[in-house]
């Protein structure tokens, strides 16, 4: 049931008021993390995992459709976030193992031995040399695991000029890294965590 402070607030959230949003993050912030806390087991994730609740809070708060109350919205938006980094980390230190081992394999099979420190420098140079599109879109897939459907909505483009950038991208990618590592193991290189 929603009371009257609750439709007054998301009322006012959807109409971008500032002063509405600051509210609600300062009532509900340290709650939250403490909830997130108990969830990743991090501090620093549960912070990072209920700032970007409250970034996607204002973001979409034009089509914002909440039934109950804020809070109970808010604590919900906190439980899927904190689950889906968990799940991100996993899948992280899947993709970190795999390429250990795909690495040792290769530098035997070529004579050659690579660093991951050498890699990730060679990738974040390929990355950035990327056309300014190409690299937004690159970098929206990859590294923050947006749809091609979220994409193009982001960047205001259709979901076949993303594919087309995406293409591009790898294609580029591939010529530049060929030598580093195996393409396939390339197309799973999502264990970095930023790109400058």
């Amino acid at each position: 049931m929603m009371d009257d402070n609750d439709a007054y607030l998301i009322d006012s959230l959807v109409k971008q008021d500032e002063a509405a949003f600051e509210q609600v993050f300062k009532t509900h912030f340290k709650n939250l993390h403490a909830y997130a806390c108990t969830i990743t087991r991090e501090e620093t994730a549960a912070e990072e995992v209920v700032q970007q609740v409250f970034f996607k809070l204002w973001e979409r708060s034009k089509g914002l459709s909440i039934s109950g109350s804020v809070a109970a919205y808010l604590y919900r938006a906190v439980y899927n976030e904190s689950l889906n980094y968990l799940k991100h980390k996993k899948v992280q230190s899947e993709y970190e193992q795999h390429f250990t081992h795909t690495m040792k394999n290769e530098s035997y099979r070529t004579g050659k031995k690579f660093s991951a420190k050498e890699l990730e420098v060679q990738l974040t140079r390929a990355i950035n040399e990327l056309p300014e599109q190409c690299r937004t879109v690159f970098q929206l897939s990859r590294f923050e695991e947006l749809r091609y459907r979220e994409i193009a909505d982001h960047l205001g483009i259709s979901v076949k000029t993303v594919e087309n950038h995406m293409g591009k991208a790898l294609k580029i990618l591939r010529t530049k890294l060929i030598e580093f590592l195996p393409f396939t193991v390339f197309c799973l290189f999502k264990f970095l965590n930023a790109v400058s």
